[in-house]
């Protein structure tokens, strides 16, 4: 039963028509400001992981003497694609983006140049994604989960949805039942319970580092204090980034016991709701993911009238 309801869940939010208008429409601005410049996505969006609430990611390769933030950002209001506040320049952050919010449909972008790791991660996630076709569904559902916990941002203290991507593919790499098939005929729950119980109660935060390479592993984050550079060390949270070996993705991270404590309460707020003969079935998952009606509400009007 819970399996089911994680496929209807998944199965709602796989709409991206307007989505794909708004890119174009942005993409088309830029290929018209710098005719040579190559435009593509990444992100969530570029590898199906994507939630209605989350931004969308443009990346840009092009050859400038200084990134054009201010003629974009210039050329964007001047089309009235967003308003003068609704577009900010965030040049001082490890990675410059330009953060835009469209002023019609409130559709959010950012938008970074020549960016190739971008290109490569989504790569990666795309390629796992379609030989292990169980990741995208538990992936969407456990970044719902920590969207409403205010925990799917970095800036916020959360994990980022890379981050959060590599630590379940880590899982099922390592999951034994998961080289005898590509993981299709799993128990979707079953996984999901899994996953909450491994991160949210067993897994050593102190000692070990997350690793993707071959069929995924452990390291001691002594290990991986070696391998990175400038006498940088692990986050509490470390995991290794699978397409830059040697750098920890949540380095940077702030909140990692936050998250950890809030897999350990969904594990067992869905263990009590499956245990408890008077649970209603078709509300078990409600315990744990409540899409909020601001949400729904905005996105039938997006797909109603953009």
């Amino acid at each position: 039963m819970l399996k089911n309801l994680m496929l209807s869940f998944y199965n709602s939010f796989l709409r991206f028509g307007h989505e794909k208008q708004f890119l174009f429409q942005i993409s088309a601005l830029i290929k018209r400001l710098y005719p040579a410049a190559k435009v593509d996505t990444f992100g969530s969006f570029k590898t199906g992981l994507y939630l209605p609430n989350s931004d969308l990611d443009l990346i840009v390769f092009g050859k400038w003497q200084q990134l054009p933030f201010v003629s974009l950002q210039e050329e964007l209001i001047k089309t009235r694609i967003c308003t003068r506040e609704g577009v900010k320049i965030l040049d001082k952050t490890t990675v410059p983006i330009l953060k835009i919010t469209h002023e019609y449909t409130g559709l959010k972008v950012d938008v970074s140049f020549n960016m190739v790791n971008g290109i490569n991660t989504a790569t990666y996630l795309n390629n796992f994604a379609s030989n292990y076709p169980c990741m995208p569904k538990l992936f969407l559902l456990l970044k719902q989960y920590l969207y409403q916990r205010d925990l799917n941002e970095v800036f916020t203290g959360g994990i980022s949805s890379y981050a959060l991507a590599v630590m379940l593919i880590n899982f099922l790499q390592q999951h034994p039942r998961m080289h005898a098939n590509d993981g299709t005929h799993l128990n979707l729950g079953v996984l999901l319970l899994e996953f909450l119980d491994l991160y949210g109660t067993h897994f050593n935060y102190n000692t070990t580092t997350i690793r993707c390479q071959g069929r995924g592993s452990y390291i001691t984050k002594e290990q991986m204090r070696l391998m990175m550079q400038n006498g940088q060390r692990p986050g509490l949270l470390s995991i290794e980034d699978p397409v830059q070996p040697g750098h920890d993705i949540c380095q940077s991270m702030f909140g990692a016991m936050e998250v950890k404590q809030a897999f350990e309460y969904g594990f067992r707020v869905l263990n009590h709701a499956i245990m408890d003969p008077s649970a209603k079935h078709n509300g078990i998952l409600d315990r744990l993911i409540k899409v909020a009606k601001v949400d729904i509400e905005f996105r039938e009007w997006v797909n109603k009238e953009f």
